[in-house]
């Protein structure tokens, strides 16, 4: 139990409220005085409630006392766990050894940089932990003042900053407590540096891009994003196609003005044309007489990404050429032109080319937007980015989450490296967002990461599948052979089409039981 005593700040006082414990024979657990608010604080074990109610009436009564009431905490016990929480959610390690040089406390954050436990490192001396500089005879110096180095541990190196902890006595004199050691490691510091160049715009900074085929793509995309004529960004889904996009407008002169995306697959084209171009007042029944500018209008002077153009209908492609050849359009229903500087990027992750040939897609539109392109390699042709890739997630949701930074073991970095990523960055980045939400251990395993299983040849597979091989092929054919029986419903028909004997598939549809009334719908 803790008691708040209003009192006056006179000798003795303190003496005559222990004096009160003692005679209840209560044990003290801690006692304060707070000279801000004025308060003397006790601490003791909870005793039964009409024992309680003496030991209050009699402080009460002591001379000077003005009121008396529980508390949940001391001022020092909410200061401990006030250092505590900060000490625990801070991302650098932070360490605290004595005038000794003898560890005394270190938080989560720098036993996962050093890779020790709690239990290796306290009461160690520093020097054992941290090679580079002497703890000892900078402590034992008759000016201890601030350091910043670049130190050694767990086989890595940390920018370090050593600062003292000074503590004055009542006549003035500073007394050397000891020292609090700053660990910053090079994944931290760059995350800093990056915090003070970029501002909230995406931009090719924000593009990690350490293999070769991805160091080409930001190289292209930084020569076109000065210039103006449309750019076709291709690449299979997730592969960063509107990150690129808004990073080639970041880094061109229509900066100051607006970025504005539509998805074309999301829209039906009535919808879409009047996102796209807006409509006058007149344009639909409804009360509002004002109409509205369309994205191109409210764009102007910047640029429009159009992500998968591909499902654009035929209409829509006719009216997105005419804008592209002059820059005019038509809001719907209304006769007046109107005249915009905008920039189009638009993307896909369909064979325009091969849609042209089918008819799918204008070819003079193809044209059109193919004068600047891009191809994005998908995640599984560029293995270099995959592991900084991870690491940045895992980062930047800790951080969101409120949580320290996991590490990625072993075997889990083996795994992600050899998993074939069809959903590419955007599911790297969703798989470690849930693992990361889910898991409250410091270091991520592959048994955290829920990936279905995948292979590029024949796609997702079933995990629960069970059984031999054999038994795998005769569940295929037996599926095989009751879709095509309907339309090829005799055995005779049947086998002409696979290429077997008559006598074959008439043996195979009595050993699945396959018949007329069997396939009927």
């Amino acid at each position: 139990m803790r008691l708040q005593i209003a009192c006056q700040d006179r000798m003795g006082l303190a003496k005559e409220v222990l004096n009160i414990l003692v005679d209840h024979d209560i044990d003290l657990r801690g006692i304060e005085f707070d000279k801000i608010s004025k308060c003397l604080y006790v601490a003791f074990p909870k005793i039964d409630f009409e024992p309680f109610q003496q030991v209050m009436a009699a402080i009460r009564r002591v001379d000077g006392i003005t009121d008396v009431k529980t508390t949940s905490f001391l001022p020092y016990e909410r200061e401990h766990n006030e250092l505590v929480t900060l000490l625990r959610i801070l991302p650098d390690g932070v360490i605290s050894i004595d005038s000794k040089g003898h560890i005394l406390t270190a938080n989560q954050a720098s036993l996962v940089d050093l890779g020790l436990a709690e239990s290796d490192i306290i009461g160690q001396p520093v020097q054992s932990i941290l090679k580079g500089f002497n703890f000892v005879k900078w402590l034992d110096s008759k000016e201890v003042t601030g350091q910043t180095l670049k130190l050694t541990g767990n086989n890595e190196e940390f920018v370090t900053d050593i600062l003292p902890i000074n503590v004055t006595d009542e006549d003035g004199n500073v007394q050397l407590a000891g020292a609090v050691v700053n660990l910053k490691s090079h994944s931290r510091l760059g995350q800093q540096i990056n915090a003070f160049r970029d501002d909230n715009n995406e931009s090719f900074n924000d593009i990690l891009a350490n293999s070769t085929s991805m160091r080409r793509v930001i190289r292209e995309a930084k020569k076109m994003s000065q210039l103006d004529a449309p750019v076709l960004l291709q690449g299979e889904t997730g592969t960063g196609k509107e990150l690129l996009a808004r990073a080639c407008h970041d880094a061109s002169s229509r900066s100051e003005h607006p970025f504005i995306a539509l998805s074309c697959a999301s829209l039906p084209d009535n919808v879409a044309e009047s996102e796209l171009f807006g409509f006058s007042g007149d344009a639909f029944d409804t009360k509002d007489t004002s109409g509205k500018r369309g994205i191109f209008e409210q764009a102007n002077g910047g640029t429009v990404f159009l992500d998968e153009v591909s499902e654009m209908s035929a209409e829509m492609q006719t009216k997105l050429l005419r804008f592209l050849q002059d820059g005019t359009f038509r809001r719907v229903a209304e006769e007046k032109e109107v005249k915009v500087d905008v920039r189009v990027i638009c993307s896909t992750q369909k064979d325009l080319s091969a849609m042209v040939q089918e008819g799918e897609f204008r070819e003079d539109l193809y044209y059109r937007l193919n004068v600047l392109s891009i191809t994005i390699p998908p995640l599984r042709e560029r293995r270099m980015d995959i592991n900084p890739l991870a690491n940045h997630f895992v980062q930047k949701f800790a951080t969101e989450l409120g949580k320290r930074a996991p590490t990625l073991s072993k075997s889990c970095l083996e795994y992600i490296q050899s998993y074939p990523w069809p959903g590419n960055t955007r599911q790297l980045e969703n798989c470690l967002y849930r693992a990361i939400s889910i898991s409250e251990n410091d270091i991520l395993e592959q048994s955290d990461l829920e990936l279905p299983c995948y292979s590029n040849e024949f796609g997702y597979l079933d995990e629960g599948f069970e059984g031999s091989l054999d038994q795998a092929v005769k569940r295929f054919e037996a599926s095989l052979l009751r879709k095509l029986y309907p339309a090829y419903p005799s055995s005779r028909q049947l086998a002409k089409k696979l290429g077997l004997s008559h006598t074959a598939i008439a043996n195979k549809l009595r050993d699945y039981g396959i018949n007329k009334k069997s396939t009927k719908v």
